[in-house]
């Protein structure tokens, strides 16, 4: 089973770029679904951003839309968060998440089966 490995938290101020990463252990096929959630202490896990391995579609968040975008790098087996003009509401552990999906899911975490450790990102105002 693939394993996820996230990377690239840490401590910014609003409005810095950030940059996180999701690296698979093994090639994943194109039919999975790579996502990014993130979770505040106390809360459920909120869907960020997501796309199908293939490239052929994304989703991405409205609290984040303009903002955050989910580039990919096949050769690298990397899923990148690009985080732009953070906020502090944007402090969070980040995770990545893949799975076989249908597209209307891709927003519910449950429907994932494979999840990273976590990357914490604290935004300074």
């Amino acid at each position: 089973q693939v394993q996820l490995v996230e990377s690239g938290g840490g401590l910014v101020q609003a409005g810095d770029s950030l940059r996180l990463s999701c690296v698979a252990s093994v090639r994943t096929a194109s039919t999975i679904t790579m996502g990014w959630f993130r979770q505040v202490p106390g809360k459920e896990r909120e869907f960020v951003a997501a796309l199908l391995w293939d490239g052929s579609w994304s989703d991405v968040a409205d609290s984040v839309k303009g903002r955050f975008t989910i580039p990919r790098d096949n050769a690298k087996r990397t899923v990148y968060l690009q985080m732009s003009n953070v906020k502090p509401e944007d402090t969070a552990v980040y995770y990545c998440a893949a799975g076989r999906l249908i597209s209307s899911s891709v927003r519910d975490p449950s429907k994932y089966a494979v999840w990273g450790q976590g990357t914490q990102v604290t935004v300074s105002s």
